[in-house]
């Protein structure tokens, strides 16, 4: 049989070996999946404690059953290791590693070089290799394909099959997870692309939809994320512009998305977070300068975003001026670092940089989130406060709402007297607003 005849038959008869590159957000999700159905599948992480927890049926993802991984890991469906070697084994990987941006907002795509290079080693004859990680167009292809190539001797389309599908994970999500959320492949040949497209579907509840090359599935996924960033930059700037004409920027969107086509509700806050929307147009547009072109319109839009924190703080402190107080030595609360309700996930979180706004003014800031008890930033790690009272609320000067939770309760947050700035809109039915300021 050809290549393509025996990976078919493997995956029909679900002998095909998986296996996933980053036990993260991503990856372990769709580990998991894999292993639920039928296929044994093999982590790899270079950090020993995922791997050990994995190993011992211990979760630490939001978006997996607890007892689903104690199940997997007990019967021998699923299990992790720092030890590259075992690539080997597996018949498929996907590359689900992060992709962040340096210091100078340039991407980061060492996580991705050395995961190619590490796979590389113990590349077999047969085997399908997928991106999953966030990057910008043409990585698959000017980036993964030399280096799989050059370190295995072994050729793309002939001897192992390489493609890109982009991960599409919302954290905290309760409708949509990894197993029913439509997928994208595309993959270096017609072959690549209908193989690879048949293991997603094999362990997938959802479409799989498969595009002529992986750019155009790099480029859609940049698209997804760049839309958003584009819209949240539009509505934010009018929160600014609504503000300094007394209009409640909150009610006018109520009222647009009234209108059952052609608008779609974005909403204003304290800017942007996770591991996607605040990153993706950074890679689309230094990908852009080497074509010549600016990304005139993303640009504009990132760069209202990224003003929102310092915005924030700067409302703050008007607040604090009408109460005759300034922000140099007040004490404030910043409730919420998640980037978003109800997770753990403080990934490029824009209370954390609203937190660091707060400090560069000599304000005393203090957080509290039922989530995060602490995070690290910058190499050095930062503790809230184990619980917010009355009382506790009392020894502040102001009080920031910069994340969404619905396990706080902002009736006694609004009650405690403490003039309060809501970044998110969640006291929108609080009865008592009379210290309640909305961004």
């Amino acid at each position: 049989m050809s290549m393509k005849e025996e990976l078919i038959a493997k995956i029909q008869n679900k002998t095909l070996s998986m296996g996933v590159c980053g036990l993260g957000y991503v990856g372990l999700p769709l580990a998991v999946d894999k292993a639920k159905h039928g296929f044994k599948t093999i982590g790899f992480d270079v950090q020993q404690e995922k791997v050990d927890m994995v190993n011992a049926g211990k979760n630490y993802i939001g978006d997996v059953v607890d007892a689903d991984l104690q199940e997997l890991v007990s019967n021998g469906m699923l299990k992790a290791t720092t030890d590259f070697s075992f690539v080997e084994h597996v018949d498929f990987i996907a590359i689900c590693v992060p992709t962040p941006l340096d210091q100078h907002q340039q991407p980061d795509i060492s996580y991705v070089r050395d995961s190619a290079i590490a796979i590389s080693k113990h590349l077999k004859k047969g085997t399908m290799v997928v991106l999953e990680s966030t990057t910008y167009p043409g990585t698959t292809e000017e980036l993964l394909l030399p280096i799989l190539e050059e370190g295995s001797g072994l050729k793309c389309g002939e001897d192992f099959y390489l493609g890109f599908s982009p991960e599409r994970v919302d954290p905290g999500n309760l409708i949509y997870k990894t197993s029913n959320t439509p997928k994208v492949v595309g993959a270096v040949g017609a072959d690549a692309a209908e193989v690879i497209s048949m293991v997603y579907s094999s362990i997938l509840d959802s479409e799989v939809h498969t595009v002529s090359c992986p750019a155009v599935a790099e480029m859609e996924k940049i698209l997804e994320n760049t839309y958003r960033n584009i819209n949240i930059g539009l509505v934010n700037e009018l929160a600014i512009l609504c503000n300094k004409m007394g209009i409640n920027i909150w009610e006018v969107i109520d009222a647009a998305k009234t209108k059952p086509y052609g608008f779609q509700a974005f909403y204003p806050g304290p800017g942007l977070g996770g591991h996607c929307i605040p990153l993706d147009p950074y890679y689309l547009s230094w990908k852009a300068r080497e074509y010549g072109f600016h990304t005139s319109m993303i640009e504009s839009s990132m760069m209202v975003n990224d003003r929102m924190p310092e915005y924030t703080v700067e409302r703050a402190g008007k607040i604090l001026n009408r109460h005759k107080k300034a922000l140099n030595g007040s004490k404030v609360l910043v409730l919420g670092v998640a980037y978003k309700q109800d997770i753990d996930d403080y990934r490029e979180s824009p209370a954390i940089h609203v937190i660091e706004e707060f400090r560069k003014t000599g304000a005393n800031v203090e957080f509290y989130d039922p989530f995060v008890a602490k995070y690290r930033e910058k190499g050095e790690w930062f503790e809230g406060i184990k619980q917010i009272s009355t009382e506790i609320l009392n020894e502040y000067d102001l009080v920031c709402i910069t994340t969404a939770h619905t396990t706080v309760d902002y009736n006694m947050v609004c009650n405690a007297g403490v003039p309060v700035f809501d970044c998110k809109n969640v006291t929108k039915n609080v009865a008592n607003k009379a210290n309640v300021e909305v961004l």
